[in-house]
């Protein structure tokens, strides 16, 4: 097991197309209501069931508090897109996006400073070194497969190339799906560059099923075994899993080498100018309190983000075994940020996308 891999009994610590809001509490309180908070966030941590980490924490959030969160689910590109397009208004008081959107969404001013109580029990590769966004659910990129039509997942990342996927494999779009741009940022860290990582790509576009906006609902496709094989998240997938039965998560490697991955986490910023700015403070500390964090393997299928909380339920330790034996790498987000853009064009280019 890799030294930066999560320990069994440790701290274990995405694109729909834009749907309407949804309220994770009961009740239709106005924008304006000092007693409502208004969240924008990635897919994958509330469930499909209602059972989701974040039914569990909003709700419990209300009770305590008397705020009814108002919920807004997309993928990660899109929800910083639109809080940028609302950026002289702005409607949204807490946004929650995958890497390297969070980075990109603070680079275009759209995080205030706030550090939430707890935050210093949070890793610093988790935080904004200028304190406007933290981890709060700690993930891993993966892929998924179908475990009854395929025992055994595919070892590599040559492996998929072969005919028997052709149509039955499918990545979320990169640059709208921060899973999606995890693919991009996995192949060109096991292929060794973008020049590689493209030319691998555009081969396995022989098999792709083509774009998707959302990660989240790739997952069922892959669980019917109308795909055998589709990219996702730890925390989403093993969240998913529960009540998908054909669900199995895998890592590529390159040929002859080992699995890899890196951290993918939930991070959380306070919009700037906020209409309900204390209680997105509120609802960030709450996110970060032990209670919540303790609630994030059992519930949520993820690991918690606080390296104080030590949690050993069953999903803890059967999470810290899915990842034993891969090597976790950290990828240079700065750089991702940076030439995101220009990633994204050259997978279009690779790809004909």
């Amino acid at each position: 097991m890799p030294e930066n891999a999560p320990r069994p009994l440790a701290a274990l610590a995405a694109l729909a197309a834009l749907t309407v809001p949804l309220t994770a509490c009961s009740g239709t309180s106005a924008a304006s209501d000092e007693n409502v908070i208004t969240v924008y966030s990635a897919d994958g941590l509330k469930g499909e069931n209602g059972d989701g980490w974040y039914d569990r924490v909003f709700e419990d959030f209300e009770k305590e508090t008397g705020i009814e969160v108002e919920y807004v689910e997309g993928g990660s590109g899109e929800m910083v897109q639109r809080t940028v397009r609302e950026k002289r208004n702005p409607q949204a008081d807490v946004l929650v996006t995958l890497p390297p959107f969070i980075q990109q969404a603070d680079t275009k001013g759209l995080l205030q400073k706030y550090s939430p109580k707890g935050v210093d029990q949070v890793s610093g590769a988790d935080k904004a070194a200028n304190g406007t966004w933290t981890a709060v659910v700690n993930n891993y990129f993966g892929f998924v497969h179908n475990k009854k039509e395929l025992k055994r997942p595919p070892a590599t990342w040559e492996d998929l190339l072969d005919d028997r996927y052709e149509n039955k494999l499918q990545y979320s779009t990169p640059g709208v799906a921060g899973d999606g741009t995890a693919v991009l940022i996995k192949a060109m860290h096991d292929f060794g560059g973008e020049q590689p990582a493209m030319e691998y790509l555009k081969k396995l576009q022989a098999n792709n099923v083509g774009p998707s906006a959302s990660t989240g609902k790739l997952a069922p496709k892959v669980d019917k075994g109308e795909l055998l094989v589709a990219n996702g998240d730890v925390q989403m997938n093993y969240a998913q899993s529960k009540s998908m039965p054909n669900l199995g998560i895998w890592f590529p490697a390159r040929e002859g080498g080992r699995p890899t991955t890196f951290a993918l986490p939930y991070a959380a910023g306070l919009v700037t100018d906020a209409p309900h700015t204390e209680n997105g403070r509120k609802l960030l500390d709450y996110m970060l309190s032990r209670k919540a964090q303790q609630q994030v393997s059992e519930i949520g299928g993820g690991f918690a983000a606080r390296q104080d909380v030590e949690a050993t339920d069953a999903d803890a330790v059967a999470l810290a075994e899915l990842m034993d034996g891969v090597e976790v790498f950290e990828p240079d987000w700065d750089d991702i940020e940076k030439n995101l853009t220009s990633y994204i064009d050259a997978w279009k280019s690779a790809t004909g996308s």
